[in-house]
């Protein structure tokens, strides 16, 4: 298993896989540790997630350098990964016993409550675009709760793998709290099998979300699945024109585009779409590309050239099918698996730019003549993780968001973020199940109901 760096090509390290017995042995030993694990109190639990949000603080520039090395995430980015970390580490360990706390029920009887346990080993599928975030935001509210972990990761970020396992290990967490599994995805279905998980969580795409909650459902085994999105802006004839380009901009670019939330679609009403174009054109162009470990880069390589390779045939069909290059849309000649910033306008139905994950630098831009329309197209998608509204009528677009618009979150005038403190996750194919906040803790616990005569 070989970890290579997207921004030169070279190899960075050979990762030995572990064979089926080894796998096994992992899973048992944090099976194991699950027996004790479960009765520690949420007291030192807590205080071990602020460890590791401490030594995760103390290893930010080695963990982004880490991550600008393995899947070429700009360094700067990698740093704000980091911190993000520290503070989900922080949150469950402030709130975790409250959300846990039992929860009284009026009934008939002298007493009804409801009382949250641990499940046992969760296996987490985890992918490679933010290779410490994904993981430890599934992974603090999950041993907060008393569960313990193993981790299959992306093959491309082994190295990000391994060095949260150590981080774990470093603040003080049990042997076998959190373990990485080093093996291929095509192993993912035997972990799975063995009856010492519990349950599985899986980030990625809706192609893996389906085999990995087949699998589960074939074991009669709980699974969350955080997977594609197509998101869509929507950009009304009252919008705030140099706010929306902005953030609009922000949203497709964030980490070099490879995000599940990034804005991919912008629906634009007629009314105000040449401003707007202009404006946003503006700010994809004058985006920094690069070198991700220059501190000035935003937009670094994708993370492997096969990646790369498919987005532009995207794009490529897109064109073929009618729509056009606004901006962008060629591969860059040199080393690194880079694609520039992109525009596509004159996208519609039948288009891989319209009904796709364009999951890099590309930004879909749908002119359309209401807001009925808007809400239409928005909507017209297997998808629904995120979207965004963008009005200056903050009633209207909040009417527009909490009733209309199909997904798991929806921001008014900002680009679609996650935070500890609220849930996330999507609907249709984008997946079931919450992340983060209370009810993210509780995805992974038995809500046990116990009545007393």
């Amino acid at each position: 298993m070989q970890s290579i760096n997207p921004a030169t090509g070279a190899t960075l390290a050979n990762y030995e896989e572990h064979t089926s017995g080894q796998v096994a042995d992992i899973v048992d030993r944090a099976h194991e540790r699950f027996l004790s694990w479960r009765s520690e109190t949420f007291e030192e639990r807590g205080r071990l997630l602020r460890a590791t949000a401490d030594e995760l603080e103390k290893r930010k520039e080695e963990l982004a350098r880490l991550m600008a090395e393995e899947m070429g995430k700009p360094i700067g980015g990698g740093r704000g990964e980091v911190e993000k970390c520290a503070w989900v580490c922080r949150y469950y360990a402030d709130n975790g016993e409250t959300f846990l706390s039992d929860t009284h029920i009026e009934t008939d009887r002298s007493k009804s409550y409801v009382h949250y346990e641990p499940l046992g080993v969760i296996l987490a599928v985890m992918p490679w675009n933010f290779p410490l975030w994904q993981v430890i935001r599934f992974a603090a509210p999950a041993l907060m709760a008393g569960n313990t972990c193993v981790l299959k990761h992306a093959s491309n970020v082994t190295g990000c793998a391994l060095a949260i396992e150590e981080i774990f290990r470093a603040a003080g967490l049990p042997e076998a709290c959190f373990s990485a599994l080093v093996i291929p995805s095509s192993k993912v279905a035997e972990v799975i099998e063995n009856p010492k998980i519990a349950a599985v969580t899986v980030t990625g795409s809706d192609a893996a979300g389906r085999a990995v909650a087949s699998k589960a459902g074939e074991h009669l085994k709980k699974a969350v699945l955080e997977l594609g999105g197509s998101d869509p802006s929507i950009i009304l004839d009252d919008a705030d024109l140099d706010v929306a380009a902005a953030s609009c901009a922000t949203g497709r670019l964030i980490n070099s585009g490879q995000s599940c939330i990034a804005a991919k679609r912008f629906v634009v009403h007629e009314a105000v779409y040449d401003a707007w174009l202009e404006k946003f054109t503006e700010q994809m162009t004058s985006t920094a590309m690069g070198d991700p470990m220059d501190e000035e880069t935003v937009i670094g390589p994708m993370a492997r050239a096969d990646l790369r390779d498919e987005l532009h045939d995207q794009v490529q069909r897109s064109v073929e099918a009618g729509a056009t290059v606004h901006l962008g849309g060629k591969v860059p000649s040199g080393d690194g698996a880079y694609y520039p910033p992109t525009i596509l306008t004159g996208v519609s139905e039948g288009m891989p730019a319209y009904s796709e994950e364009l999951f890099g630098p590309v930004a879909s831009v749908i002119k359309v003549g209401s807001e009925e329309e808007a809400i239409r197209v928005a909507n017209d998608t297997d998808f629904g993780l995120g979207a965004a509204v963008y009005t200056r009528d903050i009633e209207r677009g909040e009417e527009l968001a909490a009733r209309f618009v199909d997904a798991g979150s929806v921001f008014v005038n900002s680009f679609v973020a996650s935070d500890p403190r609220l849930p996330f996750g999507g609907v249709k194919t984008s997946g079931y199940g919450r992340e983060l906040s209370e009810m993210g803790i509780k995805e992974f616990v038995n809500a046990k109901t116990v009545v007393v005569a």
